[in-house]
């Protein structure tokens, strides 16, 4: 069996085609578009017309491809960038309208339990109790478990786009009250979550993320060209050593160091700077970077639960449903 994901993020828009044979999503071909959604939109997150057009565009020339390789139409969603807008029912009812494509938003929650679910089928049972952390650009998703799902799955507003335009756009270099800023608000959030992983005391710590892949990389760990299945880990004080590299250069001089792309070198630090707090308040040393994420999630619990639990989630005429009211 042939299936398809469209995941419309921040950034990107991205399509994976996958081969479901022994229920492991294998991709068979995948593709993106860059539309930067959230350097388009309003101050207060309002879409609009011309950033509503290129995304259901991006959505139509998705669907097209996935088709061309012979995959039903795709399971599509799209993360906080949409699911905060204030116009987002608006927004989806034209891309559907232009597509025949029924784009759901996930709730944080929800995104955290598919990630988690990703995680686990990726780093095997072998790592024991697990805790998660993903970096989006609108969002941070925390959760812990022993299981198949998480016992514990929150969603914070810190995105590492979002606190880039609301703690660091004012100059570049950010000046260190700034930086300082940001370093509070984010402790903020993420004291009661840093306690209950600390509790907890995981087997293991993953991060999953463009970011954390970009941020592995700067801290040392092999290149992506090595393929997924070597080990890559991000170390606490390497982490915290980066965050002093990329507070002292431009957003222009930070695509000069290992593994920063131009698209996400504005946002690096907040991501460093989330990343490595999110750590220090959980008391872990280590984080395990696992190529599996919330794509791969969708994939997996179309798979393992069949294809009712996706009918199941909120389109924009609904109220969105918590993590665990889904079947």
């Amino acid at each position: 069996m042939r299936l398809s994901v469209i995941d419309a993020g921040s950034h990107t828009v991205r399509l994976v085609v996958a081969d479901t044979k022994d229920g492991v999503p294998l991709p068979v071909h995948t593709a993106k578009w860059k539309l930067r959604l959230s350097e388009q939109v309003d101050p207060d997150g309002v879409f609009g017309q011309a950033a509503t057009e290129q995304l259901a565009d991006a959505v139509a020339r998705a669907a097209r491809t996935a088709a061309r390789w012979g995959a039903p139409r795709p399971l599509a969603f799209a993360t906080a960038v949409v699911r905060n807008a204030p116009d987002r029912a608006e927004v989806l009812a034209a891309v559907h309208a232009r597509t025949e494509v029924g784009m759901r938003v996930l709730p944080g929650e929800l995104e955290a339990e598919l990630t988690f679910l990703a995680v686990r089928r990726w780093m095997g049972w072998r790592a024991g109790p697990l805790a998660l952390f993903d970096i989006g650009g609108g969002s941070f998703e925390v959760a812990f478990g022993r299981g198949r799902t998480p016992e514990f799955a929150i969603s914070l507003p810190l995105g590492a786009r979002r606190l880039t335009d609301e703690f660091l756009a004012r100059t570049d270099p950010p000046a260190t009250a700034e930086v300082l800023a940001l370093r509070r608000e984010v402790r903020h959030h993420l004291r009661d979550a840093g306690a209950r992983i600390r509790w907890e005391h995981p087997h293991t710590a993953v991060g999953t993320s463009r970011t954390f892949q970009q941020l592995a990389r700067l801290c040392g760990a092999p290149p992506g060209r090595r393929g997924p299945f070597v080990q890559r880990e991000v170390e606490r004080a390497d982490l915290r050593s980066a965050i002093d590299r990329l507070a002292a250069r431009s957003a222009l001089g930070r695509c000069e160091l290992p593994g920063i792309s131009a698209p996400r070198a504005r946002q690096s630090l907040a991501g460093a700077i989330v990343g490595h707090t999110a750590m220090k308040l959980s008391g872990l040393k280590t984080l395990t970077v696992c190529p599996w994420a919330l794509r791969e999630g969708v994939l997996l619990r179309h798979l393992e639960d069949g294809p009712g639990w996706w009918t199941t989630l909120a389109d924009h005429t609904e109220p969105l449903p918590r993590y665990d009211q889904v079947p």
